[in-house]
Formats: structure tokens, C-alpha cells, sequence
């Protein structure tokens, strides 16, 4: 049977049943013929984590073609932040598709793009003046914010850092750290990219101060300030494990950003809106980047990024430099716009704030239980536990992959990351009701028990 032709689909959004709930083992079949398909129709090259067949989603669940009910403790990897389906959302994509689908903002200009840009100009850290433009993924996003620094300096090299995961295409794939899966097999890569230590409190022991003095003792003997365009930092990595870096670091690397005339970029792809606790990570540490990039949760799931700074670096390039087809597309500015009022008016960094204590408070209890977790860590609605051999300390990937398929199997989605592969990431939707979150916990504490 056709997945289309599944009787009985539920609407997703807040409405949807609230519940874990399963029918079949997973994957049920009319997940497998999903995947039979997938496997017969799709590039083998397009992975996936979940072996179901998503049918509807919303709150804190996702339901599959089967009816089984599964706990979402992923979001899309922090895209429906706001809640799948959110009905604000939904009005503004259906309004704005009954108008116009597609102009292309470089041929005919409309005002949401320009509502986006301007909101995005009001939330991002510092009161300076601001511009913004708007693109399609975090790693288009990430890509045009170089291209900016590079062409306001007159400079080529950037630099990144250990553990940091910046997008799939030539240039992000050179920004970014981890080989396999991302890199392995698809060079050669851009040129003029360097790479500095990070501030990893779990492993490198250092505080803030000393870990920057490191990284700028890297980048001076490397590279040299003077033929530097851009540091590009995630302010909590995402992939590369949920690294929270010491207090001190991010400031310290700011300064000397400050003192060198290299822009410094924010990447808060995975960490921005509301998703820490508050509007943006930067804003946790005190800093105000030069430029900042976004995408994820801007939208309420349609595709949309952007690249928003000081008016004077984002001015740098000429008429035509920047743009693309379907960057700010119209459906996707009017779901942002949708999206933006419900984090400002439902208080979600609030909300993330909750969760976070929620998430904290359960996982640092298992850890005193269980000397596995090494490591619990994040901000707000965005943690993770890293799991280790307990002797020494050595990153244990096959546990964590353990821990994950076996949550799975109990019907609660939860994502694994990091440089080892052994980190568990916890970003469920903002709409997620305490008692989901907590069984979600539950399920993790007895498969813990039992792996």
C-alpha cells in the first residue's frame, strides 16, 4: 500500500494525541514498504535515523504510518522548535501559498523577506546597526557569511574549530571537523581553512581564559592575524557534541577579533531561537558577533536561513553577490514571521529554560547512577550525556549507539552526535508537555539499566 493511501492519518499540531503509544514493533510494515521504497528509489547516500514513516507530528510527538505514537526527543535536530504543525504557522504558510508561491526576491521584491530581515536585525545580539539576507540551509548560510567577511577584509583564510560541523557543501565541508560521514571520500576541499583547538571542559580541563590563549597561540604561528578574513564558532557545538565551552572562552576570542579586524561569525544554526534558553547562545555568553548565521528553527519547519551583522560588513558585497533562486521565499518568510511572534509572545526561551532543568536534574541523577555517562551538558532545551568506558575514561560510540536503537525500540526518538559518536543530544520541541519529557526520561533510565 501506498503511504498516501494510509486510511485513518491523523492531523499533526497540538491537537494530535499526546501519548507514546505502540502498535507494532518498529518498523511496523507499512514503515518497511516506506523504507523498501526509499531503499529502491533514493540515493543510499540520503541516510536515516528512524525506521518509520512519519505521518503526522506535533507537540511532543511523531506518529507513524503503523499508529504507533513515538516520544520526540529530536525535533528534526532542533527545527520544530516552536512545535510541529503549530497552528500559527500552519495559517501563515496556507494564507501566504493562496497568494503567491515564488517571485524570486532578486526579481520582484515582497514584504515579508524584508519583515524577516527586519526582525531578525531586532533579535540578534547587540543594538548596532544591522542588515540581513536570506538563503535556504545553515551551510548556504554559513558559506555567504565567509564570502561577506572575506570580501569586507580583503583577507582569505578562516578559521574553525575542533569538533565543529558547519554544513555538507565544499566549503562547509572543509569548515567542518568530522570525516565520516560528511567528509570522507569528497575532496578535495576549499582552500585557506584552518582549524584551532576548542574549549572542551570534559577533556581538555582548561578554563576559558587558557583555552583561548591556546587557540590564539594557534592562530597567530599558523595562520597570522593579517591574512585572517573570519572565526567561525559555533557558541555550543552542535553536532560535534553539545560542547558547552568554558566560561571566558568565547569573550576572549571576541576581543582579540575586536583587536585584529577579523569578523568574527557566530553559527547558530543549531543553538538559535530560543533553543538555550534564550533568543541566541551568544547572548549565554556575553558576546556580540559581528555576524551571525541561522536557519533550523526559524521557520517552524520550512526551509530558511539567514546571515544577519553590522551593516557595514554585510554592505561589503557588491549588488548581485549575494541571493539565489528560492532564498527568503516567500511560504518560508511568512512561517518565520509566524514563527518569531509565537517565541516572543509564548515565552520560549522560558519555556526552554524548564525543560532544560527537567533534562538536567534527570540525566545528572543517572550519571550518579551509572558511571557510563561521563558527562552531562547544554543549555535550556538543548543537552546532551556523553557515555564512556568507565575505567578510562575512553569515548564508548557502541554504547551510545546502543542506548539510542534501544530508546527507539520503546518508542522515544533521541539523537546521537559528537566527534567519537559516543554523546546523546536532547532537543525536543518547546511544545513538549513535562509528563511526555519525563516518560521520554523513564524509558532512557530502563533501557540504561538493561544495555
Amino acid at each position: 500500500m501506498s503511504i498516501i493511501d494510509t486510511p485513518a492519518i491523523p492531523l499533526g499540531g497540538p491537537t494530535l494525541p499526546q501519548v507514546r503509544r505502540l502498535v507494532t514493533a518498529l518498523p511496523g510494515p507499512r514503515s518497511e514498504d516506506m523504507l523498501a521504497r526509499k531503499s529502491a528509489a533514493v540515493a543510499s547516500g540520503v541516510g536515516h535515523t528512524v525506521p518509520v514513516a512519519a505521518v503526522a507530528a506535533g507537540g511532543g510527538v511523531v506518529v507513524d504510518a503503523d499508529g504507533n505514537s513515538l516520544i520526540d526527543l529530536g525535533s528534526g535536530i532542533a527545527v520544530t522548535t516552536v512545535g510541529n504543525a503549530h497552528p500559527a504557522v500552519v495559517a501563515a504558510v496556507q494564507a501566504q501559498a493562496a497568494q503567491f508561491t515564488h517571485t524570486c526576491f532578486m526579481i520582484s521584491p515582497y514584504e515579508s523577506y524584508i519583515a524577516v530581515a527586519e526582525a531578525l536585525n531586532r533579535l540578534t545580539p547587540g543594538d548596532h546597526e544591522k542588515k540581513s539576507a536570506l538563503f535556504n540551509s545553515g551551510a548556504e548560510a554559513v558559506e555567504n557569511a565567509v564570502k561577506i567577511a572575506r570580501k569586507h577584509t580583503g583577507r582569505q583564510a578562516v578559521v574553525a574549530f575542533d569538533h565543529a560541523y558547519h554544513g555538507r557543501t565544499n566549503l562547509t565541508m572543509a569548515l567542518t571537523a568530522k570525516s565520516m560521514p560528511y567528509k570522507s571520500g569528497f575532496g578535495p576541499f576549499a582552500s585557506e581553512v584552518y582549524r584551532a583547538p576548542m574549549s572542551y571542559p570534559y577533556r581538555d580541563g582548561l578554563s576559558g581564559p587558557d583555552a583561548a590563549a591556546k587557540a590564539i597561540s594557534v592562530i597567530e604561528k599558523q595562520i597570522g592575524a593579517d591574512n585572517l578574513a573570519a572565526v567561525l564558532i559555533e557558541p555550543i557545538q552542535g553536532e560535534g557534541g553539545f560542547i558547552v565551552p568554558a566560561d571566558g572562552f568565547l569573550p576572549a576570542l571576541a576581543q582579540w577579533c575586536r583587536e585584529n579586524g577579523v569578523v568574527f561569525i557566530a553559527d547558530e544554526v543549531q543553538s538559535g531561537f530560543a533553543r538555550t534558553g534564550a533568543m541566541f547562545a551568544s547572548d549565554l555568553f556575553g558576546i556580540v558577533p559581528d555576524l551571525v548565521t541561522t536557519a533550523k528553527g526559524i521557520a517552524g519547519g520550512l526551509p530558511l536561513a539567514a546571515v544577519t551583522g553590522r551593516a557595514e560588513i554585510m554592505d561589503a558585497a557588491h549588488a548581485g553577490g549575494l541571493g539565489g533562486t528560492y532564498g527568503g521565499n516567500p511560504i518560508a518568510c511568512a512561517a518565520a514571521l509566524a514563527a518569531i511572534e509565537v517565541y516572543e509572545t509564548e515565552d520560549l526561551a522560558g519555556r526552554a529554560r524548564d525543560l532544560g532543568d527537567i533534562l538536567q536534574a534527570r540525566l545528572r541523577t543517572l550519571q550518579e547512577q551509572d558511571p557510563r555517562i561521563g558527562d552531562v551538558r547544554g543549555r535550556g532545551a538543548m543537552v546532551a550525556a556523553e557515555f564512556v568506558d568507565p575505567a578510562t575514561g575512553a569515548p564508548d560510540a557502541a554504547l551510545t549507539s546502543a542506548v539510542a536503537n534501544a530508546c527507539l525500540a520503546e518508542g522515544v526518538i533521541v539523537l546521537t552526535c559528537g566527534t567519537y559518536g559516543n554523546v546523546i543530544r536532547f532537543l525536543p520541541p518547546l511544545a513538549i508537555g513535562d509528563d511526555l519529557l519525563n516518560e521520554g526520561l523513564d524509558v532512557l533510565a530502563s533501557v540504561l539499566a538493561t544495555v
